[in-house]
C-alpha cells in the first residue's frame, strides 16, 4: 500500500469513528500537488452534500496566521511599529495593573502574561466591552517567561491593526491580503448557500448546527469579527495564501510579506520555554506538536480549534492542509491525536520512489 493510500485510508477510519463527518486534505512536496483529496460529506443531516474543496470552513484560529500576523507583519515592514513597541503606547488604556511594559512580540508569541481565554459571551460583551475587560486585566504571569496560548492577546492585536491602519480589520484584510490573492471565497461573516458550508457545532439558541456563523462563542458576540477567530475559507484559497508563504510572501506579482519579515517570524522567540513560538507561528519543537514527530524542525504553521490546520516543512518542501469540521459532533478531543500521526504518515520514507516526501 503506498503512503497516499496508507493517508486517505487514515483519514477514512477517523471519519467512519466519529471524528469529523468529512475532510479535505492537499499535499505539496516540492511545488507540486501529491494529494488532493475530499472524504465524508460536509454534515449527516438531511441536504448533506460530498465534501469538496469549494467548501467553506470556519477556520477559527488560523484566523490569527491568516489575517492578524501578515497585517502585523505588513505594519512592521512599512515602518508604523517595530516588536519591541510597548502596546501601551498605542493603546494607552491597556497600561494598567502592569501591563505598561507588555510588548508588541510578546502578544505575538503568546508571552506576554495575559491569560489564556474568559468566557466573555456569558455576559454577551460586545468588542468595545471585551477590549475594555482586556484592559484591566492582571498579568496572570511574568512576560517572557512562559507560553500560555492567549485569544486575548490577538484581540488586542486586532484594535492594534485598526488603530494604525485606520480601516476594520475585515476590510483590512479583504483589501491587502485576500484581494491581491484573489482569494474571493475568503472573509469574515460570509455568504453563501447553506450546502457550502462544512457546518460545525449544534446550538441550543439556533435549534441547529452553526452554517456560517462562527463558532467561537466570544467573537460570534463581538459582531463575528475578531482578530484570534471569525475567518471563514476554503482549500483551494487556503491553498493559494500558502503557495505565498512558499514563496517568500509573493504570489501573482503581488509581494504580500516582506520576505525579511517572514523570516524572522520563524524564528523560535520563546526558547524559555517548551513550546517554540515564532511570531504568530507554531513551530515544530522537541516536544509534543500538532505537526507530528517526523517534519523537520524549521517546520511552522498553526491549527484552528474547529479541525483546522496546516503546516509548512521548509526543509522537504513539503506542505499539508488539513479541513474539518470535527466540532459539529461536539467539543471533543480526538483531533489532538488526529494531527500528529497523519504528519507522521505524510512524513514516512519510504524506498526511493515511493516515498511522499523523500529528501
Amino acid at each position: 500500500m503506498s503512503v497516499l493510500e496508507q493517508v486517505l485510508n487514515f483519514l477514512q477510519r477517523e471519519i467512519d469513528a466519529g471524528v469529523t463527518p468529512g475532510a479535505v486534505i492537499r499535499v505539496r512536496h516540492q511545488g507540486r500537488i501529491v494529494l488532493d483529496q475530499a472524504l465524508g460529506y460536509n454534515c449527516l443531516e438531511q441536504g448533506k452534500t460530498r465534501m469538496s474543496s469549494r467548501h467553506v470552513f470556519d477556520m477559527a484560529s488560523l484566523t490569527k496566521v491568516m489575517v492578524t500576523l501578515p497585517a502585523m507583519l505588513q505594519l512592521f515592514a512599512s515602518g508604523e511599529l517595530y516588536l519591541h513597541d510597548k502596546v501601551s503606547t498605542f493603546l494607552p488604556a491597556f497600561s494598567v495593573h502592569g501591563k505598561d511594559q507588555v510588548t508588541v512580540k510578546q502578544l505575538l508569541t503568546h508571552s506576554s502574561g495575559l491569560p489564556a481565554h474568559k468566557h466573555y459571551f456569558e455576559e454577551k460583551m460586545t468588542k468595545e466591552e471585551v477590549l475594555a475587560s482586556i484592559y484591566q486585566e492582571k498579568l496572570a504571569y511574568k512576560p517572557d517567561t512562559a507560553v500560555v496560548y492567549s485569544d486575548l492577546g490577538f484581540i488586542v492585536l486586532m484594535e492594534l491593526i485598526e488603530q494604525l491602519s485606520g480601516q476594520r480589520i475585515e476590510d483590512y484584510a479583504k483589501a491587502h491580503i485576500f484581494r491581491p490573492l484573489a482569494m474571493n471565497d475568503t472573509g469574515y461573516m460570509p455568504q453563501f448557500e447553506r450546502e457550502r458550508y462544512a457546518p460545525t457545532e449544534f446550538v441550543a439558541h439556533l435549534n441547529d448546527h452553526k452554517y456560517g456563523i462562527v463558532h467561537d462563542d466570544n467573537t460570534e458576540f463581538m459582531g463575528g469579527i475578531s482578530g484570534h477567530a471569525g475567518l471563514f475559507s476554503t482549500m483551494n484559497d487556503l491553498a493559494v495564501f500558502t503557495q505565498m508563504l512558499e514563496a517568500n510572501g509573493q504570489y501573482g506579482g503581488h509581494r504580500i510579506i516582506d520576505r525579511n519579515w517572514l523570516e524572522l517570524s520563524r524564528r523560535n522567540f520563546t526558547p524559555f520555554s517548551d513550546e517554540s513560538r515564532g511570531i504568530g507561528w507554531q513551530l515544530k519543537g522537541d516536544g509534543a506538536s500538532p505537526a507530528g514527530d517526523l517534519l523537520s524542525a524549521g517546520t511552522y504553521g498553526h491549527t484552528g480549534f474547529t479541525g483546522t490546520s496546516f503546516y509548512i516543512d521548509p526543509q522537504r518542501e513539503l506542505t499539508v492542509m488539513l479541513l474539518t469540521n470535527r466540532v459539529y459532533f461536539g467539543r471533543h478531543p480526538h483531533m489532538i491525536r488526529l494531527r500528529p500521526r497523519l504528519h507522521n504518515l505524510i512524513a514516512v520514507q519510504k524506498q526511493e520512489g515511493e516515498g511522499l516526501a523523500c529528501d
